[in-house]
């Protein structure tokens, strides 16, 4: 093994290792970029090595931040974040909680559903976990824990249901990964729009089937209003401005009418319209959006910073290059590399957050999709279908690691809005059967491609 190999283990393992002493991570990205610049530095001195670090990489570092930040694409971010947090202050999801009860009011799991399906509409219109995670959960639980529902199911949905805006487009992860990967943002979008339904789907079968098979988890409530045109009325009055809001800003982009940012800024104003028109903008909701808004994207701009410091340091050392050898190595074939890749992403994901792992490995881990021989149908108008694919496949996958134990950041979101008598390993219990739903539609997507680049085919062909 070379000297720059040992190197480049060295440190990834003292990344991960102050990763354990809860150090912010910024800080542990630049500070492990500037200890191996010296390292680098040293060892072309004093051991032959050729890796070209110097403290003239400093440099190249503020010079990458200023490309960062020159980078359009990443403007959507602050806008997509600022759309979420202001359409959560709008009222809307309250509204629909209220109508969709009553329509799904006769089945067995009725409220589950209508949280299931609040939480597609939230993921496509807001993208902001930990909001959508929260509302629901505030608007639901008391609710169906008072009607008798079983907590595993109940906590279970909520969570699940919740987390689907990390895939849903407009996702922010989406944005991050397009830009990290050089990949076009729509064709993301789009391709995630399958995978995203599906898993939406699996929520509402398994509720359905769960207040069938046993009845006792999912009560019909003591008082139900049949379906009259009145309650599908409601329904479409509170669904259709958020769909509305949806289809102005995805299906602007989709059409090619707008790029990604301005589609973003189109969404920022719609948004803050909705809230007005509910009768909810004041100038304390509109400070403490922003307030927000630069608090979250402080934190993933932040982030951008250090993993570009990080990648740079990394890739002099021939880290890009040492991990494609080691994974290319692997003797399970081109389908079980990148089932192991994904597993790998999983693992990952007990410990870490999405946007580290989109900025630092996903990077690191990409170049490997050339050398495996892949032939992905792109039907032609798709540019580089394997990575597209790839990439929807690792935001599935980390969609999953949202709700894994012990660390799951979806299940401390509510925990902490939990009602009383909650306990953490009742949100464990619940969330096991939405985990297995969602390894079904990772297996869907690894096995059929088509469903991630079919809707892309058809919007650009």
């Amino acid at each position: 093994m070379e000297t720059t190999d040992l190197l480049v283990i060295l440190m990834l393992a003292t990344f991960i290792g102050l990763l354990m002493s809860g150090f912010p991570i910024i800080f542990i990205l630049a500070g492990v970029s500037v200890i191996f610049t010296v390292v680098g530095y040293l060892s072309d001195m004093y051991l032959d090595t050729i890796t070209g670090l110097d403290f003239n990489v400093l440099g190249m570092i503020v010079m990458r931040v200023f490309k960062l930040m020159s980078n359009w694409v990443l403007v959507a971010i602050p806008m997509f974040v600022f759309m979420g947090l202001m359409l959560d202050r709008s009222g809307m999801a309250e509204k629909m909680m209220d109508a969709m009860q009553k329509l799904f009011g006769q089945v067995r799991g009725g409220l589950a559903i209508s949280v299931a399906v609040i939480g597609i509409i939230l993921a496509a219109s807001t993208g902001v976990i930990g909001a959508s995670v929260v509302l629901l959960g505030v608007l639901s639980l008391p609710i169906m824990l008072r009607q008798g529902y079983d907590k595993s199911l109940a906590l279970g949905t909520v969570a699940a249901s919740g987390t689907l805006g990390i895939l849903i487009p407009p996702s922010i992860m989406l944005v991050i990964m397009a830009d990290q990967l050089s990949l076009s943002v729509g064709d993301l979008f789009i391709g995630a729009v399958f995978p995203g339904l599906i898993l939406g789907v699996l929520y509402i079968l398994y509720i359905i089937l769960t207040g069938l098979i046993m009845p006792g988890k999912a009560p019909l409530p003591e008082q139900n209003e049949k379906i009259s045109y009145r309650s599908i009325l409601e329904v479409l009055k509170t669904v259709l401005p958020p769909m509305g809001l949806i289809l102005l800003v995805l299906g602007s982009i989709f059409a090619g009418v707008a790029t990604i940012t301005e589609a973003s800024g189109v969404g920022a104003l719609g948004a803050t319209l909705l809230v007005l028109f509910n009768r909810k903008l004041s100038f304390k909701v509109f400070k403490e959006v922003n307030k927000a808004t630069f608090s979250t994207c402080g934190y993933i701009f932040g982030i951008f910073f250090g993993a570009q410091a990080f990648a740079l340091v990394l890739r002099m050392l021939g880290g890009d290059e040492f991990i494609e050898g080691m994974i290319l190595s692997l003797p399970f074939g081109p389908m079980g590399i990148i089932a192991f890749i994904l597993g790998l992403v999983f693992f990952m994901g007990f410990f870490l957050d999405w946007i580290e792992i989109s900025l630092i490995f996903l990077p690191l881990l990409a170049p490997v999709l050339p050398g495996l021989g892949l032939e992905i149908n792109g039907f032609g108008v798709i540019e580089n279908p394997e990575l597209v694919w790839f990439a929807v496949l690792v935001a599935v996958t980390l969609q999953t690691s949202f709700l894994t134990p012990p660390v799951g950041f979806t299940i401390f979101f509510l925990q902490g809005v939990a009602p009383e008598g909650v306990v953490l390993l009742d949100i464990y219990k619940g969330v096991i059967g939405f985990v297995i739903l969602q390894i079904i539609g990772l297996l869907l997507v690894f096995m059929w491609p088509e469903l991630v680049l079919w809707l892309p085919s058809v919007a650009y062909g």
